[in-house]
């Protein structure tokens, strides 16, 4: 398993590493993102790739699910562009926050799938029951940057 980089957007986080560099983002121990479980699965999503022009593409997105300590899998309902996006350039970018504004921005590497397991696990979710369920998108997790 691959090793997470976390990063705090302030210097008031507890769990900062010492001599870590600000610049770079700062090292947070003991945080996964099963830590932000419920704000991913309970919140709106807004879901970002780029496009072959290198523009940003940003979609607004549901029904996220943790599968993992690092993994994040998205149901490709209605995705056009974005699909296009991830088979030509793998990055990602996640942000999502509650009414209190608490949120998290997390990049990552995304995987489409149109078959096998991670294609039936999103069409078998209550969450889409009646929509397409076209896809699958399997996103690796590297970086975690909490919002607060």
């Amino acid at each position: 398993m691959a090793e997470l980089e976390y990063a705090c957007v302030s210097e008031a986080h507890p769990e900062r590493v010492e001599g870590s560099t600000p610049s770079r983002g700062t090292r947070v121990k003991n945080m996964t993102l099963l830590e932000y479980k419920n704000l991913i699965e309970e919140n709106p999503i807004a879901f970002a790739t780029i496009t072959e022009d290198n523009k940003p593409n940003v979609i607004g997105t549901a029904f996220a699910k943790i599968v993992s300590e690092n993994e994040i899998l998205l149901t490709d309902n209605y995705m056009s562009q974005t699909i296009i996006d991830i088979l030509q350039n793998n990055n990602v970018c996640l942000t999502v926050w509650d009414k209190n504004l608490k949120g998290v921005k997390i990049i990552g590497t995304a995987e489409y799938f149109t078959t096998g397991k991670w294609k039936n696990f999103v069409e078998n979710i209550i969450e889409n029951k009646g929509l397409p369920a076209k896809g699958a998108i399997l996103i690796e997790v590297s970086q975690i940057i909490p919002s607060k």
